[in-house]
């Protein structure tokens, strides 16, 4: 299905997420399959992890793209946050405010659960809406756990499924592994998904 995937050739994409890994484990296989989009990867914590903040930027390396990384509170308590706060935060990593391609998480997060996860995906949806960020497609991940029953899985009924070639999902996982560090025995490196999905968003371009 990935002749499906409507990446073209100098189109601006960014990947908004709450956590350095989540652009790989999510659409790291998609990015990979589209070098020729020019990708942007803005995450919204750890920028002050002295670990996890310096593999994201390797990350990008093998995705081959850019990216910034903000601090907003990740504590282990998960203490929501406001919303102004999230899409404050968003706008002022964000290198313009419209794109060809939005990515960002899905309403529900992708497995149960992580709050960060939603509130991102709420707030880049609330700047959609309300016309401070602009796309011409947006997409939001389409992934499920049943209710914590199995690992993080595509939504078969997706708008978008990418079944990733297995040459893709090996570098997809080796960044997991090698580069993020996660043992192999992880749930990072067990969830990392053989097929990505999105759901499809109306159209925000004006």
């Amino acid at each position: 299905m990935n002749d499906r995937i409507p990446i073209h050739e100098g189109d601006r994409c960014v990947v908004i997420v709450a956590h350095p890994d989540d652009e790989t484990l999510w659409s790291g296989g998609t990015m990979l399959l589209h070098p020729q989009a020019r990708w942007t990867v803005v995450v919204l914590c750890r920028r002050s992890d002295p670990d996890r903040a310096p593999k994201f930027f390797r990350s990008l390396e093998q995705l081959g793209a850019s990216g910034v990384i903000g601090d907003l509170d990740d504590g282990p308590d998960q203490n929501p946050l406001p919303g102004h706060l999230v899409r404050r935060a968003v706008l002022d990593l964000l290198p313009a405010d419209r794109f060809d391609l939005i990515i960002t998480h899905g309403i529900q997060g992708e497995y149960t659960y992580h709050l960060r996860h939603e509130e991102v995906g709420n707030a880049v949806m609330d700047l959609l809406e309300h016309g401070t960020l602009r796309a011409r497609r947006v997409w939001r991940f389409a992934y499920e756990d049943g209710d914590g029953q199995y690992l993080p899985k595509t939504q078969d009924d997706a708008d978008l499924v990418v079944e990733l070639p297995e040459a893709i999902w090996t570098k997809k996982r080796d960044i997991i592994t090698g580069i993020y560090g996660f043992a192999p025995d992880s749930f990072e490196a067990k969830t990392t998904p053989l097929k990505e999905a999105f759901w499809r968003i109306t159209s925000t371009a004006r």
